[in-house]
């Protein structure tokens, strides 16, 4: 029996396959039946198993393995369908996608990396909601201003009274948000020396506390990986093509460039990187992706060494 295990999450169902194997089973994504699940999965030959995020539909059975010490790795869907496509299954169902986990486990066999705690979890989550609210604003203050006209007074009124409820809705998330971070000494630490940089500011750190944690832990090349800023080769025979960035986590890209644009102008070791660029004939637009890349790669320095901001040759090149 294969040690590669396939799981395919919807709402109510998880669909369970072996790699190589024609027998499928289903279990209700409920509970109980993460337990019973689980359960069998330790009594059986079990090296990898693979489970696609489905938006939060994963995260129960994803915790019950991984509180039993089993292998289990969320992977990108994108990834798993490519990886679909390129081996000719392009019918899509939850058998079928089962099954394609499965082997997608046996052949490219993503790392098993540890699972985000509760704690790592809320402060996303909380994170997500506060974006979501900041949207939702941003939606409603332009409904306001076209509702124009005494004959939409009812309108503007409710509008109204509807923005007076997301704001203070945002502004009682923003104190959880707060909260959450003054519970653990070690996410203090961590927001206090990313914002003792210039130009990086509350929602800066907190965007990269909650969404890139692996900031601190790994290597400048690896770091600039995740967040989506390390450029690509496209190069084909004589053929140099240009380096794009891409991939990555968006979010985290977002609030980087909000804040490596603001350092351009009063973060001294980012301001001096960017005019030398530019001075060297680089567009502005790739600059401006270099010193994301670059203030990135110091922050990461900085949580890796304990250190707060300081312009030194030594932390900014670390």
């Amino acid at each position: 029996m294969s040690g590669f295990v396939g799981i395919d999450v919807s709402k109510d169902e998880l669909v369970v396959a072996r790699e190589g194997a024609v027998d499928q089973s289903s279990y209700p994504n409920t509970e109980h039946g993460h337990r019973q699940l689980a359960k069998d999965l330790e009594g059986s030959p079990c090296e990898l198993i693979v489970v696609e995020a489905t938006g939060g539909y994963e995260r129960g059975i994803i915790t019950e393995l991984g509180a039993r010490g089993l292998p289990v790795v969320v992977v990108n869907p994108r990834q798993v369908r490519d990886f679909a496509k390129a081996t000719g299954q392009l019918a899509k169902t939850d058998q079928i996608d089962a099954g394609v986990l499965a082997d997608f486990a046996a052949r490219v066999r993503p790392e098993v990396k540890p699972l985000e705690s509760e704690e790592q979890q809320e402060l996303r989550d909380f994170l997500v909601r506060y974006e979501q609210l900041t949207q939702m604003l941003v939606a409603e203050k332009s409904r306001l201003l076209q509702a124009q006209g005494g004959s939409r007074r009812v309108l503007r009124k409710k509008i109204k009274s509807h923005i007076s409820f997301l704001e203070r809705e945002r502004a009682l998330l923003n104190s959880d948000l707060d909260d959450t971070l003054r519970k653990s000494s070690i996410w203090r630490e961590k927001d206090d020396l990313l914002q003792s940089a210039p130009a990086v500011g509350k929602q800066t750190a907190r965007t990269l506390l909650a969404l890139l944690p692996e900031l601190g832990t790994v290597s400048a090349q690896e770091i600039g990986k995740l967040a989506g800023l390390a450029p690509f080769n496209r190069d084909s025979g004589q053929f140099r093509g240009k380096r794009r960035i891409g991939g990555g986590r968006s979010r985290v890209r977002a609030v980087l460039y909000m804040s490596a644009l603001v350092a351009t102008r009063w973060n001294p070791v980012i301001k001096a990187y960017y005019a030398k660029l530019l001075k060297a004939g680089k567009p502005k637009k790739v600059a401006l992706v270099a010193c994301m890349r670059k203030l990135l790669v110091i922050l990461n320095a900085m949580l890796k060494t304990k250190t707060r901001w300081q312009a030194e040759p030594s932390l900014t090149t670390a």
